[in-house]
């Protein structure tokens, strides 16, 4: 089979999209190597997170001719022309791997999206208008032609149907999965190192994720209030403007020297700061999945998310949930968790146990089958 990818995320993106770009064309190259994949990208960014994908021999990368990359035109050589471009190399199914199709689908070439989520459409407020309307157009043309969607969780799923008006049985749900870089124990010497690299306090609940309102970081202020002095809140994430409501939080409340923020970390030190906290706390208002809770799991810490999405789906029965807005709920897990040791390894055992479902071979195994499906049609 000659699979082709919209590769613009996994080459350029080193964050969510970009990440899960990476984690499907590593597991479909690991369990089905037989098969020819060819990654499409406008540009390229020389970065360690692509070099795998830019030396290996196994994998077929295309970038337009240098003339288009020199006039612009790049964008139009991906969004309007790839499905022409993809035919013309022999591809049979061409996946666009972030909400997204070419306009162009030559009658031989089957298509599949993996839609991540419609917060654009959810939150509209949190983006520019201009973006909103590129990504909800779109996304409506990707839906109308693509001979298969996948949602990254049920909730996703959902807001597709409800949202963009897609037939159910178009859409196929496969989860996303995490690095195996999380699933590694990191040495004493090495959590050591990396607690002092960014300065973390011995005992600290942890949040990762972009410092936005949806995020809902406010939250964990709230709740450190009423936990006890000896915890600290560390939060790591790019900031926004939403950083200044909490910095007054935090000066007003005087938590200066129980909060600490991470702005700009190392993923290779992801791992280590997971290892290091006592809970990670995931207060998201919503999310297209929540793939920090599986990171967290898979490092072996206990989990405590957010109602009102879909991150019940990526934490499962054995971590903890809370209303987005009920401090004192929060604040009461976190002390019940960081007070009942047996307790907290069962929550950590029993998660590690349902997070094997977004492993990369079973993901693999799941696109494989929506792929064969498609071009039996």
């Amino acid at each position: 089979m000659r699979i082709g990818f919209d590769a613009k995320r996994l080459f350029n993106n080193f964050t969510g999209l970009g990440n899960y770009s990476r984690f499907v064309v590593r597991a479909l190259l690991e369990s089905y190597p037989k098969n020819i994949y060819t990654l499409y990208s406008p540009k390229i960014k020389d970065h360690p997170d692509t070099k795998e994908f830019r030396t290996n021999p196994k994998l077929l990368v295309r970038t337009p001719p240098r003339w288009v990359k020199g006039s612009g035109f790049g964008s139009f050589w991906r969004s309007v022309n790839l499905g022409n471009i993809a035919f013309r190399d022999g591809v049979d199914l061409l996946h666009g791997l972030s909400n997204e199709l070419p306009v162009t689908k030559p009658a031989g070439l089957r298509t599949v999206v993996t839609v991540h989520d419609l917060i654009f459409i959810r939150y509209p407020d949190l983006y520019n208008k201009i973006d909103v309307k590129i990504y909800n157009r779109k996304l409506k043309k990707a839906c109308e032609s693509a001979d298969k969607i996948i949602a990254i969780s049920e909730q996703t799923s959902r807001d597709l149907q409800a949202m963009m008006e897609v037939d159910k049985d178009r859409i196929e749900v496969v989860y996303q999965g995490c690095d195996s870089i999380f699933k590694q124990r990191v040495s004493a010497d090495q959590i050591a190192e990396v607690k002092t690299k960014y300065s973390l306090p011995d005992k600290f609940i942890l949040s990762i994720g972009t410092i936005e309102p949806r995020k809902n970081a406010l939250l964990i202020l709230k709740a450190l209030l009423k936990l006890d002095r000896g915890v600290s809140a560390v939060l790591v994430g790019k900031a926004t403007a939403y950083q200044s409501e909490l910095d007054s939080f935090i000066s007003d409340n005087s938590l200066s020297e129980r909060v600490q923020f991470i702005h700009q970390a190392d993923f290779r030190d992801l791992p280590a700061i997971y290892q290091s906290c006592e809970v990670f706390v995931y207060p998201s208002r919503f999310e297209g999945f929540g793939i920090p809770i599986v990171e967290a799991i898979a490092s072996g810490v206990p989990v405590i998310g957010a109602t009102g999405s879909c991150l019940e789906e990526a934490g499962g029965p054995s971590s903890k949930y809370v209303d987005p807005d009920d401090d004192q709920a929060l604040a009461n897990s976190v002390s019940e968790i960081m007070s009942d040791t047996a307790m907290s390894e069962r929550m950590i055992k029993e998660s590690q146990e349902y997070v094997k479902q977004f492993e990369a071979p079973v993901i693999a195994d799941r696109l494989m089958k929506i792929y064969d499906s498609v071009l039996s049609q």
